[in-house]
This record gives C-alpha cells, structure tokens and sequence, in this order.
C-alpha cells in the first residue's frame, strides 16, 4: 500500500466481472478501458482531473490506483470514494431484493444469471443526461457516436502508457456552445438544445444532483426534470435510476425492458406500459434493479 493507491470494502454480493460484463458491451465506449482484471477511466476530483484504476484481485476489496499525478489529499479520496460507491451502488442492501426472489419464477433465475451485479451507475449528472437525451429514439450504437464526438469536441484529456483517456464535459465546457455546432455533430436540433438547456441550467446553479437528492418524493424528482424541454418521462426514469440511485426508477415505456419481459415471459406481443405495471406490483421497491437485470438479458 502506498499514498497512489487503497482499498475499498466490498458488499455482499458483489461479483465485479458482472459489472465489468456490463461495462464492456459495446466497443464504442468513450469514457473508459475495461480489460479481464478491471476499468480505467479519468475522473474529475475537485479541481483536477484523476485518471483511476480499479481491480479486486481478491473479490472482497477494491482496489484503487492512481495511474499518474500527486497523491490524493484526504478531502479529494473522499471524494473519490464516493463517486466509486455511486458508480458502482456499493450503499445498497441487496438482501431484500435477494428475499424477494426466491421462489419467484422470474425474479430466481434473473437474480441467479446475474449474480452479484448492482446497478452501474453514473454520478455525473450531466454526463448522465446529455446519455439519455443522445439514447433518445435512435439505436444504443449511435447513441454511443454522438456521446464520443460531444465528448472528443468538448472534453478533457490524458495520456498515459501510449492510451488517450476522455472525460465527459461539464457543463461549463459547453456553455459557449451552440446549436449549430452540436448539429454538426449529428445531434438533431431538438437534443443539441435539450443539452444547451441542461448545461446553463447547471452552470447557473438551477440545476444540480445534490439537490434533485433533497427531493424525496419521486414525483417531484420526474417533476423537476421534465420541466426542461427535451426530458420527458422515460429520460427522466433513466437519470433516476442510473444518476440518482433511486431503486423505484420504471421506465415502463422502454422498448427495451418490453422486449426483455416478451423474451423471459414468451409473449407474443411486447407487453404494454399498463401490463408492466400489473407485473411489477409484486416486487415494489425494486424496480430499477429487476429494470437493469432484465436489460441486461438482451446482450
């Protein structure tokens, strides 16, 4: 152990290769480098950009390294450790959802499949919706290009053993931007100024993750998001589960979760947002973990 690298504790279940499954399908990812034993990625800490690796060599810690830089003062690993618990929702109790399994002929094969998986987040909220306005209504393979060109046009950069490692933008990098050069990307007019929107309502202040925490009703969560043109219900179902950590997230309007539930169930037909509803009364609390699960069956 040295002053580049510690360890983290682990919760059970845990399996970090099914997190790294997730993290590695597709080859259009920008943001990181998955390889058989962990992730590297370029995290903003405080002021800085930190460029991180993360293992588990032995299953039951973490382990964090600082590929290049100072060592982190106590404030900035703090810091660090918080965004790897939220990226990796290493703060959630699966036991109920375990409980609530068993025996369900659904809910016990799915949680067998995908054992130790937890939801991989993403902390960043502006990362995390200009990915969910990009996904809006076009294939999971372009929703990947226009995240690597906004990306490569706006965000930062480090090198590091002849690799090239992005960050996502903040919102301020774009501030300056426009519409036309966000089109000239390929975004469509109506999400360059969805991301526009976004990216001042942030700079400004108006918009923040801390605050969207301090809501605690749900409702006034889809509330404050949909206000913004561009965010609808699903996008805003998307940030809650992948952004903020709420575990009731449904985006009972996602083709792909439709597509999941025909395949596990055997439907002829995808099932409708009100059938989603009905199928999912059993499991209440859960729904962004059974969400995640089933996406997951598509790859």
């Amino acid at each position: 152990m040295n002053d580049s690298s510690f360890e983290l504790p682990l919760p059970h279940p845990f399996d970090f290769q099914q997190c790294l499954n997730y993290m590695s399908r597709s080859l259009f990812e920008c943001l990181y480098t998955t390889d058989t034993e962990g992730v590297n990625r370029l995290i903003r800490v405080g002021n800085d950009k930190r460029l991180v690796r993360l293992t588990c060599p032995q299953g039951r810690e973490m382990q964090v390294q600082l590929l290049q830089g100072d060592s982190l003062t106590p404030e900035e690993q703090e810091e660090l450790i918080h965004y790897i618990k939220d990226w990796f929702d290493l703060n959630r109790d699966l036991e109920p959802f375990i409980q609530m399994s068993e025996g369900d002929p659904l809910l016990g094969p799915l949680l067998e499949r995908f054992w130790g998986l937890r939801i991989v987040g993403i902390p960043d909220l502006f990362e995390a919706l200009c990915w969910a306005i990009a996904g809006q209504q076009v294939n999971l393979t372009f929703a990947y290009k226009l995240k690597q060109r906004l990306t490569e046009q706006y965000g930062d950069t480090a090198e590091w053993e002849g690799v090239t490692y992005k960050m996502f933008p903040s919102p301020e990098q774009l501030a300056n931007s426009s519409i036309e050069q966000l089109c000239s990307l390929q975004f469509t007019r109506s999400k360059a100024m969805a991301i526009l929107d976004v990216a001042s309502l942030m700079t400004n202040g108006e918009l923040s993750r801390d605050r969207l925490l301090t809501l605690t009703d749900s409702e006034a969560v889809d509330k404050e998001l949909t206000k913004i043109r561009g965010i609808g219900p699903w996008t805003a179902q998307y940030v809650r589960m992948r952004c903020l950590g709420d575990q009731t997230a449904f985006p009972v309007g996602d083709v792909g979760l439709q597509n999941a539930v025909k395949q596990m169930l055997g439907l002829n037909q995808k099932p409708t947002p009100l059938e989603l509803h009905a199928l999912f009364k059993h499991w209440q609390g859960w729904e962004s973990y059974i969400t995640f699960y089933l996406w997951r069956t598509l790859y």
